[in-house]
C-alpha cells in the first residue's frame, strides 16, 4: 500500500495548551510516523506519513479530540511519503 505525507499548519490558540504532547499521544493510536513542532509565528506544524486513510483518520482524530476547540484554521498539503521518520516525536 502506498504511503503519503500529510503536512498541516494549525492556527489558533495552539501553543502553550499541550497541543504537541496531545498530538504525540494521539499518534500512538494510528499507524503513522512524523513530527509536531511549534513555529515562531504561533502556529503548530504537523508532518505525518502513513497510508492516506490512516492519515485522514489521524487528522480527524485531532479535530475530534480536546484539541479541536483550539484550532481556528488548518492549512493542509498532501504529497508522497519521503520515509524519513522512524516514530512520532515532538521537535523542539
Amino acid at each position: 500500500m502506498s504511503r503519503s505525507r500529510l503536512q498541516v499548519f494549525y492556527s489558533g490558540n495552539v501553543q502553550g495548551v499541550g497541543f504537541r504532547y496531545s498530538v504525540k499521544t494521539l499518534a500512538s493510536g494510528y499507524e503513522v510516523t512524523g513530527t509536531v513542532r511549534n513555529l515562531a509565528d504561533g502556529r503548530v506544524e504537523l508532518v505525518a506519513e502513513g497510508t492516506k486513510d490512516e492519515l485522514k483518520a489521524f487528522q480527524q482524530g485531532i479535530r475530534e479530540s480536546e484539541l479541536g476547540h483550539f484550532i481556528r484554521k488548518e492549512d493542509v498539503t498532501w504529497s508522497d511519503a519521503q520515509e524519513l521518520f522512524r516514530g512520532f516525536e515532538i521537535v523542539r
